[in-house]
């Protein structure tokens, strides 16, 4: 049995450590509407894209630090649980939000498209 767990926990750990694109981030101060404490890594808040409504919960895993206070800059490793829904819609360069419910807490600009699935072909 213990083989078996062992198999699931590390499946889902690949699964879950997987990267769909790199990031900068750019946390909003508390001042101008942003987080009043500081985001850890792993931080899951819900990301926007402005070519649609559709909201996805993305994972951000900072990238040489653990913890990111309001108004700085970061970047960041991004999984995203709606890849699906977002199969062919990303570019590089490309901006988006992050919010917590209605409220924005920051800004972030692709600087690299990992999962390949994403990526907008030039003929689309």
């Amino acid at each position: 049995m213990d083989k078996i767990t062992e198999y699931i926990l590390n499946h889902y750990n690949k699964e879950f450590n997987k990267v769909d694109f790199i990031a900068e981030l750019q946390y909003l101060s508390t001042e101008n509407g942003g987080r009043e404490t500081p985001a850890k890594s792993g931080y899951r808040p819900q990301i926007k894209f402005d070519f649609d409504e559709m909201q996805t919960s993305g994972q951000q895993t900072f990238i040489d630090r653990e913890t990111v206070n309001p108004g700085e800059k970061v970047r960041a490793k991004i999984k995203i649980v709606s890849t699906d829904y977002f199969t062919r819609t990303l570019i590089e360069g490309m901006e988006f939000e992050f919010r917590e419910g209605a409220m924005k807490v920051g800004t972030g600009k692709i600087e690299h498209i990992v999962n390949k699935k994403l990526e907008k072909s030039s003929r689309d």
